[in-house]
């Protein structure tokens, strides 16, 4: 076989690895997938029904995305944002909001060209700037008073950057970037000339009262900012698979170019769901699910008291530090679910130095009953 140089660094994720060797066994604690028991919105599932029957979302066309879900993507970014984008030069729907990243970075990267994420971030955003031939530049998190921080400084002395490709909350960790984390984000896109393309999949789950700034809000990052939008985690619409992204017209035009050769077009049942959920009156019970996995991450915490666990801010997960408990987070997986019956990835393909030494735990899936045996499985595991 012959050799190719995009996949020499590509790790795997791990996910379906542990997801495999958990098998079916109802004992197990699911906490190693971004899966969620919380049910979606009532009018995307009575839209997307009606679609289905009426056969009306049954088409190839259009490529960029139907009008309908682009002018409800429109109008819920102007809400976000305070910027409006053009429904039909600035947004293009795409199979799920990680299916976006990809002609992203090939719209705004070259080969070989740097591209800045945090240690840890998310595997589908590194793997991927690993795929589209760009080269990761990670810039580390930091635990400061009990929670993830960026590390300002190891930011400030980027010099070169196509891309600044960031997430907030962020997975694995559930860090929130406030107003000068974003302020430091736009000192390095204007020193590098890079673009901010920002995965705001999770934007509204915070907790404990942490800043909600969208990036585009901030001085000098709304003209260089790229969108990247999803129903999966906000909505509970992750078999839906509609993503989309949104920003400058003039790159937006090599975006929407790269989306259509990518993926050609997201379901249009689906999307005709989704945009019933963003228009829905009632909120499609974002405030409820928000409340819900809040209330979830602090009976991990609880359970978990006296363990290096750090808490997140927001977000779906949180993470376990396996060396500081004298183990490899592989290590740690193995045992949780050997010993513990309890599912959870060890972030060893999710950044460098400091994600290797974590396993994340998914905290969406599983009920509070449910996670109040966390703390007796981890003992089981670590003895």
């Amino acid at each position: 076989m012959r050799p190719n140089s995009r996949f020499a660094q590509v790790q795997p994720f791990d996910i379906d690895k542990v997801a495999a060797a958990a098998g079916a066994d109802p004992d197990v604690l699911r906490m190693e997938n971004l899966d969620t028991d919380v049910p979606p919105p009532p009018a995307a599932v009575a839209a997307t029904r009606r679609s289905l029957e009426a056969g009306t979302g049954n088409s190839w066309l259009p490529f960029t995305g139907l009008p309908e879900l682009c002018e409800a993507v429109s109008a819920d970014l102007l809400t976000r944002t305070g910027v409006r984008y053009d429904p039909s030069r600035q947004i293009v729907i795409t199979s799920g909001g990680t299916s976006a990243v990809m002609p992203v970075l090939l719209a705004t990267t070259e080969p070989g060209d740097p591209v800045v994420l945090t240690d840890p971030t998310y595997a589908g955003l590194l793997q991927r700037v690993r795929l589209a031939g760009a080269r990761p530049a990670l810039v580390p998190l930091r635990v400061v008073d009990g929670y993830w921080r960026l590390d300002r400084q190891a930011l400030a002395e980027v010099t070169a950057a196509a891309v600044l490709l960031m997430m907030s909350p962020s997975m694995p960790s559930g860090v929130v970037f406030d107003e000068q984390d974003w302020a430091a984000v736009a000192e390095a896109c204007e020193r590098t000339g890079a673009y901010l393309v920002y995965d705001a999949a999770m934007e509204r789950i915070v907790f404990d009262g942490h800043p909600r700034v969208n990036p585009c809000r901030v001085d000098g990052l709304a003209e260089r900012t790229i969108v990247i939008g999803s129903m999966s985690k906000e909505y509970r619409m992750i078999g839906w698979r509609i993503g989309w992204v949104a920003g400058p017209a003039d790159i937006m035009a090599r975006i929407r170019v790269a989306v259509i050769y990518n993926t050609t077009v997201a379901s249009g049942f689906h999307q005709l769901g989704a945009a019933a959920a963003l228009t829905d009156p009632a909120g499609a019970g974002v405030e409820q699910a928000v409340a819900e996995y809040g209330l979830r991450h602090d009976t991990v915490i609880q359970q978990l008291a006296g363990l290096p666990v750090v808490r997140a801010a927001g977000g779906w997960s949180c993470l376990v530090d396996a060396e500081a408990l004298g183990l490899t987070a592989p290590d740690l997986s193995a045992r949780l679910l050997r010993a513990g019956r309890v599912a959870a990835t060890p972030m060893t393909a999710w950044g460098e130095a400091v994600a290797a030494r974590y396993v994340r735990l998914v905290y969406s899936a599983e009920p509070v009953g449910r996670l109040t045996e966390l703390g007796a499985r981890f003992a089981a595991a670590l003895q």
